[in-house]
C-alpha cells in the first residue's frame, strides 16, 4: 500500500518533496498512470485475454467442384418446380421460368410439346434443332414430315384429338443447344425432373425414346442403334428405343428396322 502525505502542512510538503527526489534518484522520469508499476516484474502472459480466433477461411473450390455444386442447385430447383406443377400447362410455365440452364439464353423459343396430351403414345425426342427453335414445336421440317408419315402408318397422328389414335411429342430439353450439339450430362440431369413430371401428367401407355439423349435420360444408356427394337422400362412405363427421323433421312437403308419398331409398338397397343 502507498503512504498518504498531506501536502497542506509544511511537514507534508517537505515529505512529498523528499519522496519525489527519491523517485528521481531511482530513475523516474514521468508519470504515466494513476497507480505505481514495478517494471522489474514480468507480466504473466498465460493470464492474458485470449484473442478471438479468426474465422475459418472458406474453401476454394475447383472448377469441377463448383460446376457440380451449381448443377446440384439447378437439379434441386427443377425438382421443386416440377413437383409443384399440377397440370401440363403449369409445367410449361414452370419450365419457361427456369433460368438455371445456360442453353436457354441462346434459344429463340421454348419447345415444349405438340399433339394430344393424354395420348397412349408419347414420343420423347432429342434437343430441338434450328427449325424447332424457330417454330417452338418439336419434330418439324423434313424430319417432322417423316415422323408423321411413320406413325400414320400404324394409325397414330399428332393431329388426332383421340387418346387411342393420338400422338404426344416432347423433347428432353425445351431449348436448342448452340450448334445443335448433344445435351451434356449436367443439362440432362437438370431437365430430368421436368421430363419425369411431364410423363406422369401425360400418362401414356407407351414411351418412344427417340435418339441417344432420351435413351441416356430414361434408360441410362446410349447407343440407340444397339438399343432399338428391344423393349425396356422406365418410370413404370414400357419404352421402345428408336432412331430419329433425321437419322433415317441420312440413312434410308435403316427405315426397314424403324418399320419393325413401329410394328412392335402397334402390337403393344393392341387390346
Amino acid at each position: 500500500m502507498g503512504i498518504e502525505i498531506d501536502i497542506a502542512t509544511p511537514e507534508g510538503w517537505h515529505a512529498a518533496l523528499a519522496a519525489l527526489a527519491w523517485q528521481v534518484d531511482l530513475g523516474v522520469t514521468e508519470v504515466i498512470g494513476d497507480e505505481p508499476m514495478n517494471a522489474y516484474v514480468l507480466p504473466d502472459r498465460t493470464k492474458a485475454a485470449a484473442t478471438p480466433a479468426a474465422p475459418a477461411a472458406m474453401p476454394v473450390l475447383s472448377p469441377q467442384a463448383r460446376a457440380e455444386a451449381e448443377t446440384g442447385q439447378a437439379v434441386d430447383a427443377a425438382k421443386s418446380l416440377a413437383a409443384a406443377a399440377g397440370s401440363i400447362d403449369s409445367l410449361r410455365d414452370a419450365m419457361a421460368g427456369f433460368d438455371f440452364c445456360e442453353v436457354k439464353k441462346g434459344a429463340r423459343n421454348l419447345v415444349f410439346a405438340d399433339g394430344q396430351a393424354g395420348a397412349r403414345v408419347l414420343v420423347l425426342g432429342e434437343a430441338p434443332g434450328r427449325e424447332e427453335d424457330v417454330e417452338g414445336r418439336p419434330f418439324v421440317g423434313a424430319a417432322g414430315v417423316l415422323l408423321d408419315a411413320m406413325f400414320a402408318a400404324i394409325g397414330l397422328s399428332r393431329q388426332s384429338p383421340d387418346r387411342q389414335s393420338g400422338l404426344y411429342l416432347t423433347c428432353v430439353m425445351p431449348w436448342r443447344p448452340p450448334g445443335e450439339r448433344e445435351p451434356t450430362p449436367d443439362e440432362l440431369a437438370m431437365m430430368r425432373p421436368f421430363v419425369e413430371r411431364h410423363i406422369a401428367l401425360a400418362n401414356p401407355d407407351v414411351i418412344v425414346a427417340m435418339g441417344n439423349a432420351p435413351c441416356a435420360m430414361l434408360l441410362g444408356a446410349k447407343g440407340v442403334l444397339r438399343l432399338r427394337g428391344n423393349w425396356a422400362e422406365a418410370l413404370g412405363k414400357p419404352v421402345m428405343p428408336m432412331v430419329t427421323p433425321g437419322h433415317l433421312l441420312r440413312n434410308t437403308a435403316q427405315k426397314r428396322e424403324a418399320w419393325a419398331d413401329l410394328l412392335a409398338i402397334k402390337a403393344r397397343l393392341a387390346p
